[in-house]
């Protein structure tokens, strides 16, 4: 890679032009018009595009206002949504340029007036819902919370999404009972595994559902107690099989496409099948009469929205995702980390489903 900074102008010449971009393919130019010493790198999308495409530059250091901390990132998350959000197809569209990555770990560089629980040097997480892939984020005091000193920065950044949608999911929308089956399409990747392990927690039977006997396998080490390969079986009738005819009392799919009917044709009487996201890429058309004929409901889950709707309620989930990692209740499994230089990389592996837990950046 190069950095190659030269002087504008003889009236201003502590301007750069940085130009550098991830896999040492120099096709585009960012301009930062900002002094030597207050600049961070960060990767930036600064037009819909894939992972090649995104750019390492330098951005202006943040400055934290009022209510905000900076927090120096030592961990970033990486979701498949962040792929959806770089190609322009997420229902969420960031103004340009912005960084992908929707939760950080680090710790607290600076606060701005009026912050009383937070001081420099304090470890803590925080979901931002982009901008992660940076060195350095100002956000609300409020939505950062600390994390003790024996959990590691890369588990603690995958916690908030993942864990947060899950619980949500599991919590508030699923209207669980201890001893109810559950079925996890995807159940090797993030949300999936998430699910797995939360719903071991509070008392369900989980059947992980993945494209591999080592997802299954990887699903059952973290709570799944069956598991069903559905790239050698069909998952309706292996669902039935696994539940001896009755079907699954809950469906948690982060998957869509054609998995999707399959796994709600199986599902039991008085079901509840939850709508987590769409993976496979194409957004399902179901036949309501299955509906009708199973007396289930079909209950979106929109972790985001809830969580901006109910901000105590987000930050008890939050502290309470933190202590249990730190209790090792649960895994925040990750799968691989790569420097933020190679950001296209780590994009890549969550496009080819070839992630087991976490891919996490490091700044």
């Amino acid at each position: 890679m190069t950095d190659d900074r030269v002087k504008t102008s003889q009236k201003h010449p502590n301007q750069i032009v940085a130009r550098l971009q991830i896999r040492q393919e120099a096709s585009s130019i960012i301009c930062a018009s900002e002094p030597l010493g207050v600049s961070m790198k960060a990767i930036l999308c600064s037009q819909y595009c894939g992972p090649d495409d995104l750019v390492l530059t330098e951005v202006p250091d943040p400055v934290a206002e009022p209510g905000q901390a900076v927090i120096a990132i030592k961990s970033a998350a990486l979701n498949f949504f962040d792929l959806l959000m770089i190609q322009g197809k997420y229902q969420i569209k960031p103004p340009f340029p912005f960084s992908p990555a929707a939760e950080v770990a680090g710790v607290i560089e600076s606060v701005g007036a009026d912050v009383t629980d937070l001081k420099v040097g304090d470890r803590v997480v925080a979901s931002c819902g982009h901008n992660g892939a940076r060195e350095k984020i100002a956000l609300p005091a409020s939505s950062i919370v600390k994390i003790p000193d024996n959990l590691d920065f890369d588990r603690a950044a995958g916690i908030i999404i993942i864990y947060g949608t899950a619980l949500h999911a599991l919590e508030d929308r699923a209207s669980l009972k201890a001893g109810e089956t559950m079925a996890v399409l995807g159940a090797a990747g993030g949300t999936g595994l998430a699910a797995c392990e939360l719903g071991k927690l509070m008392g369900l039977k989980v059947i992980a559902c993945a494209s591999s006997d080592e997802k299954l396998e990887f699903a059952k080490a973290h709570g799944a107690e069956l598991g069903l390969n559905y790239a050698t079986e069909d998952l309706k009738e292996g669902l039935r099989r696994l539940t001896g005819g009755k079907g699954a009392d809950i469906i948690f799919d982060p998957v869509g496409g054609t998995y999707a009917e399959a796994a709600l044709r199986s599902i039991a009487w008085e079901g509840r099948f939850l709508v987590i996201g769409f993976a496979a890429g194409d957004i399902p058309k179901m036949p309501l009469n299955l509906a009708l004929l199973k007396g289930c409901d079909i209950r979106g889950v929109f972790w985001g929205a809830w969580a901006r709707l109910n901000p105590e309620k987000n930050r008890a989930n939050l502290e309470k995702l933190v202590k249990w990692t730190a209790e090792g209740k649960i895994s925040s499994h990750v799968d691989r980390t790569f420097p933020l230089a190679q950001t296209a990389d780590a994009l890549k592996v969550l496009a080819g489903r070839k992630a087991m837990g976490k891919v996490i950046l490091h700044p």
